[in-house]
């Protein structure tokens, strides 16, 4: 993997490192998101707790056959030589066209070669109406000229 961002972290390096989280999964690509993380990663998103790629790349196929149209905009909230907190929120419609904002934070820890061997996500979803959605731009990563969670007021 090209451009790997390594600990000990910056405040620049850290929002580098999270804007490129957020465009590898506005990608929906479970195979690209994964080479982010080591072999052996471990997970919990929600109520599930799982280890390894191979368990990242089958929770994400999972994930966006059911979360339709995600769009996701993550924003550093603080980091460490070798940890980043993120804040983040994403937009997707179920299968009935019923809409929701997810609100959530994620806590990250680094190997030192700038994969992630932890990810801990705590989420929850709020239904909107399709016409309260904000994150609007076409579908893969948010163009560079559009808002972040803070200039939209989330």
């Amino acid at each position: 993997m090209t451009n790997i961002i390594c600990p000990p972290f910056t405040q620049e390096t850290a929002i580098r490192k999270v804007r490129m989280a957020e465009d590898a999964w506005n990608t929906r690509d479970p195979a690209r998101v994964a080479l982010a993380y080591t072999e052996n990663s471990r997970w919990r998103n929600r109520d599930e707790f799982f280890e390894g790629r191979p368990a990242i790349i089958a929770f994400l196929e999972r994930k966006w056959k059911r979360e339709l149209d995600y769009r996701l905009i993550k924003e550093l909230w603080a980091f460490g030589p070798d940890r980043i907190a993120v804040r983040f929120m994403y937009e997707w419609h179920n299968d009935c066209e019923h809409w929701f904002r997810a609100y959530g934070n994620e806590q990250w820890e680094f190997d030192a070669g700038g994969l992630m061997r932890w990810r801990q996500a705590s989420i929850n979803d709020v239904p909107i109406r399709a016409g309260d959605r904000k994150f609007l731009w076409s579908q893969g990563p948010r163009p560079a000229d559009a808002p972040g969670l803070t200039e939209l007021g989330l």
